[in-house]
């Protein structure tokens, strides 16, 4: 029996639809009835929200494409000022009404922009049937003129054309809602999918050459990594993608078969794991990932893919990050005794002995005024290095990119001070790449 009934599309386009949505069956039964006939008025503005990845996007495109019903479909992060959004709306309705291309007139306003939608929806095809403007990532709209959202609400109103406004969006209503009095939408929730959903469509997705079952259990394994930390379709999908072809060594090795789970698991247990440590950061391309799984087992590895993320540091600023990693971690007394080579003898009394010291690596960095981490930059450089605009801006990168903290910023007479917040595998990676053995300079391992 077919899921979705409408006496306006055929049986087939219906039962399309039914097998490229999966899991949303209410939502679009509720905008089939929301939609109704094609010559129809419909409902002046809807607004459908959700979190990342519940299908809110997806759904409404397949929606749109297999009903083949008029739409503009535009996403406000790419349309970042209004101008670009209104010219864009534009830009798609011309190309529904017309194949010509035609100069695409200037929008500085509204007004201008209601003007010309009236002047392109004048074709026949548009004046009877519903016309659908999309607009993705709707919260931004927050970021643009105040009378645009209420505009949109009341498109219908001010065009006089069977328009409807579908908003997408991530937050809810109340946190878009306009300060001044607008038209309110129609919500619709769309709700996250569960690990069963998850499991379901992503195993829709398994290579020709596998079968459905093989590629199913690997989904699980997958899951049941990530999904405590992970529920984005889109990532999980990403990932899935990207490991697949470790999973499937052993069989390919024929070292193993496709039923024999536990050594498949063993196999990529470890790679998961490094791939949970980067979730959602990117830090390294898929190809240089797919190398690292091919490579994995030789010597001089980094450890962890954090360790990759050096690669995009300027040279300066990984001396300035092992600067500040040596000013938390090593007592504002030892830069004498690490950095002045002729500073003498220290007295016996003054050195504490190595099992009665506490770990500053237990304790956690400490913070470190600006002087004391450009003079230790100073002594671990070989060049002499001018306090000029560019070192400073390189401070503030790292504090932008979260390895250094900034902390007591309000004191105006001492200045700032910073930590350091990166670990000591990563600061090793780094130390690497300049040649520098920072184990010798961290008092700690004395």
């Amino acid at each position: 029996m077919p899921v979705f009934k409408h006496p306006e599309y055929p049986e087939a386009t219906l039962l399309r639809l039914e097998s490229l949505v999966l899991f949303r069956e209410s939502q679009v039964s509720t905008l089939l009835s929301i939609f109704g006939e094609r010559q129809h008025l419909s409902f002046p503005s809807l607004f459908i929200y959700g979190h990342t990845s519940s299908g809110k996007t997806y759904v409404m495109q397949t929606l749109l494409k297999t009903l083949e019903l008029p739409h503009v479909f535009v996403n406000c992060v790419e349309c970042f000022t209004s101008r670009l959004l209104l010219e864009e709306i534009l830009r798609q309705l011309q190309s529904l009404s017309s194949k010509e291309e035609y100069p695409l007139p200037f929008c500085d306003t509204f007004n201008d922009f209601i003007r010309l939608f009236k002047q392109a929806t004048m074709t026949p095809d548009l004046q009877k049937q519903t016309l659908y403007v999309v607009l993705d990532r709707a919260e931004q709209l927050r970021e643009l003129e105040t009378n645009l959202l209420p505009g949109f609400l009341r498109l219908q109103e001010l065009t006089e054309r069977n328009v409807t406004v579908v908003l997408l969006s991530e937050i809810v209503w109340e946190l878009l809602r306009p300060a001044t009095g607008c038209l309110e939408p129609l919500p619709l929730f769309f709700p996250d999918y569960s690990i069963g959903h998850l499991q379901k469509i992503l195993s829709h997705d398994h290579p020709p050459e596998y079968s459905f079952d093989f590629y199913a259990a690997y989904i699980n394994i997958l899951l049941g990594v990530f999904y405590p930390v992970c529920r984005d379709l889109k990532e999980l999908r990403h990932l899935a993608a990207l490991n697949f072809s470790k999973y499937c060594e052993p069989v390919v090795q024929q070292k193993a078969s496709e039923r024999d789970t536990r050594k498949l698991w063993k196999n990529i247990e470890s790679h998961l794991k490094k791939a949970m440590q980067t979730v959602y950061l990117r830090e390294i391309s898929s190809s240089q990932w797919e190398q690292l799984l091919q490579d994995d087992g030789e010597a001089g590895q980094l450890k962890g893919l954090s360790a990759h993320a050096h690669v995009e540091l300027p040279y300066y600023s990984k001396f300035l990050l092992i600067a500040a990693y040596l000013a938390s971690y090593n007592p504002a007394r030892t830069d004498k005794r690490f950095f002045v080579k002729h500073h003498g003898k220290i007295r016996k009394k003054n050195v504490q002995k190595k099992h009665e010291k506490t770990s500053s690596h237990l304790l956690g960095p400490k913070p470190f005024p600006l002087d004391r981490l450009l003079a230790i930059l100073h002594s671990i450089v070989d060049s002499r290095v001018a306090p000029t605009a560019n070192i400073f801006s390189q401070i503030t990168s790292l504090v932008t990119l979260q390895l250094l903290s900034l902390v007591g910023h309000d004191d105006q007479l001492n200045g700032p001070r910073y930590k350091c917040s990166v670990s000591l595998d990563f600061i090793r990676s780094i130390s690497r790449t300049v040649n520098f053995d920072i184990i010798k300079y961290l008092y700690d391992f004395l």
